[in-house]
């Protein structure tokens, strides 16, 4: 090496260390550079409006690089809007706890009970049971466990529940074919024994007897195949290369993994209660419009259930496809005896169920309670009929879900888990329990969010960003919510779903004012759109939890949820299209919502 060259090397090892070095901190780098960027802004305007949109921009960039957690970027208006004097610090903390709370706080009171007694886990292989074992139907079931679970449960818990399950099948279907290609090896090298003739047996019961005898007719030719083959003659035996025998096994675990990363999600689309971008998006509706009381858990289940079942099947479909080939006739086939992975698969199954045992009273208990939850949140205020809140009519409006959510929790705080006779006394659930389950820094997120929320039409940068999104008005409905859907579905996968909801319902709140669109035909589809993050690892957390256990790539995340992205948008766009302009009149611009350039607006 030349003296030049020597002189390069160690500048270049060095510009690489230091490159790293900046890498490594680059959460650093970018907590300090995005206020810094951005500061010109309120100093040179120096107004509310810039000031509320210098902290807006800065928790945008905050939460979509989640330099800082993202429950710690939610506390940002807590510290700038009083510095800025937009409102003050009571005022502030005032709209950090919401009725959403309340009703989030209920629900995972009920999930940690069904989680604590194993209710989940019965209900799941129960469905998977009476799906059958074959891999096409195991994937389907598995997929409507998962999303079942997800519409009460978190879909972060229900794909840590059901992976377990899914892996254990997984390694039980690869040991049974393991086990076959061994007994196929061995019957390959028995040798045929010509000196021994078998007689023509015309009696049926003869032959019975000869084949229990462990011979095999063949034309009279009695073939001896021993157990172990002869000390003279080299067997070998298949090993497995690597985890999976085949391709064909390995596919068959990619497609399982992904089917319940995916379902986890799509189920918590079809209730208020399945995922917290809903729970964001009904809280902001009631925060926005006080008056409008069309959206409850009754209307948004008519609305969100096809969907999900529709993106659920046609995911299926997709997954299928992929992983297990086109073939769909050997579902409907009515052959009566199982392959050996199918009666391996349908062993464990039954295993993990039988290990269970008989139904506990604490799980009828939470059943019972998760029912009755149900049906109340049902029957509150179902639109097409009277509901029991109309039962307190000089209160309307005082109970929400939240109340049913409340009450039922706090039962499973007195109700006792065992008998009388018991040794020691224990509620359903404790509070330590409790508090392992509840999302707290999903609590502090949405505050942050009904913060910023309130900042922005205190402020006046609601009505500055109205008038600025005025021209849209010229495109078509179905052109907007197209492209918003889109945008929010891109953004998604690379920043989490509730900071996703949280940055753009103010802004597509002020656009749907300002061209005069009921905001619940942009609000509905963005929200359940924020929900479809299937392409990478990091987008959502069930993505992770399979991602895991090293069945699949990136690249093959990549290839199928963008399949499943395309499905979820076109099945989302269709029914708001359809059923859902009826239901919630979306035609119309509700009196609910203020005109532009009202002095009164609500919209953020």
């Amino acid at each position: 090496m030349c003296p030049r060259d020597e002189a390069k090397y160690p500048s270049a090892v060095e510009t690489m260390g230091f490159l790293s070095a900046v890498w490594s901190y680059r959460s650093l780098v970018i907590i300090t550079l995005t206020p810094l960027i951005l500061l010109p802004l309120p100093l040179l305007i120096n107004d509310k409006v810039a000031e509320c949109a210098f902290t807006l921009l800065v928790m945008a960039v905050y939460w979509l690089t989640e330099a800082m957690p993202i429950s710690v970027t939610a506390l940002l208006p807590a510290l700038l809007f009083p510095l800025f004097g937009i409102m003050k610090s009571s005022e502030v903390a005032s709209v950090y706890f919401k009725d959403f709370h309340l009703l989030l706080t209920g629900v995972v009171c009920l999930a940690t009970s069904i989680e604590k007694w194993n209710l989940h886990k019965r209900i799941a292989l129960k469905l998977v049971i009476l799906v059958g074992v074959n891999p096409g139907w195991l994937m389907l079931g598995f997929m409507f466990s998962s999303a079942f679970l997800s519409m009460w449960l978190s879909n972060t818990s229900t794909a840590a529940m059901v992976m377990p399950i899914v892996e254990a099948v997984i390694q039980q279907i690869l040991n049974a074919e393991s086990r076959v290609s061994v007994q196929r090896r061995h019957e390959l090298v028995g040798t045929c024994n010509p000196g021994l003739q078998l007689e023509e047996v015309k009696d049926q019961s003869m032959q019975t007897k000869e084949i229990m005898s462990n011979c095999e007719t063949s034309k009279a030719v009695l073939c001896a195949v021993p157990e172990e083959p002869p000390p003279h003659t080299e067997v070998s035996i298949p090993e497995p290369q690597g985890r999976y025998r085949s391709r064909k096994d390995h596919l068959m675990c990619k497609g399982l993994s992904l089917s319940i990363a995916y379902a986890s999600t799509i189920g918590g689309i079809t209730t208020l209660t399945g995922t917290s971008t809903n729970l964001i998006f009904a809280e902001q509706i009631n925060q926005y419009y006080p008056e409008c009381n069309c959206v409850n858990f009754g209307n948004w289940f008519i609305m969100c259930f096809p969907i999900s079942i529709i993106v659920l099947l046609l995911s299926w479909v997709w997954l299928h496809w992929m992983f297990l080939g086109f073939d769909f006739r050997s579902l409907f086939s009515c052959r009566k005896e199982k392959s050996e992975r199918e009666k391996a698969t349908a062993k464990v199954i039954e295993e993990e169920y039988r290990a269970l045992g008989p139904l506990r009273p604490q799980e009828m208990i939470t059943l019972v309670i998760f029912m009755l939850m149900v049906l109340l949140w049902f029957t509150r205020n179902p639109g097409f009929m009277p509901g029991w809140a109309s039962l307190f009519s000089n209160f309307e409006g005082y109970a929400t879900d939240a109340t049913v959510a409340i009450l039922l929790g706090l039962t499973l705080y007195i109700i006792p888990a065992h008998k009388p006779t018991h040794p020691k006394f224990e509620t359903l659930i404790s509070w330590k329990e409790f508090q392992s389950c509840m999302p707290w820094e999903i609590g502090i997120l949405v505050g942050g969010g009904f913060a910023l929320a309130e900042g922005t039409k205190v402020s006046g940068l609601s009505a500055w960003v109205g008038s600025l999104l005025t021209p849209l008005g010229s495109l078509p409905s179905w052109l907007i919510i197209t492209i918003t859907c889109i945008l929010t579905t891109s953004v998604t996968e690379v920043a989490s779903n509730p900071a996703t909801i949280t940055i753009f319902l103010p802004i597509l709140t002020a656009l749907s004012e300002a061209i005069q669109v009921n905001p619940l035909y942009i609000l509905i589809p963005t929200t359940l759109c924020t929900s479809f993050a299937f392409l990478l690892p990091v987008s959502n957390p069930p993505n992770a939890i399979v991602f895991t256990y090293g069945h699949i790539t990136v690249m093959d995340m990549v290839k199928a949820g963008l399949g499943v992205n395309i499905i979820g948008v076109l099945v989302v766009l269709l029914a708001v299209t359809t059923w859902g302009i009826p239901l919630y009149d979306l035609n119309n611009y509700p009196s609910w919502a203020p005109l532009p350039g009202a002095p009164n607006s609500t919209a953020v």
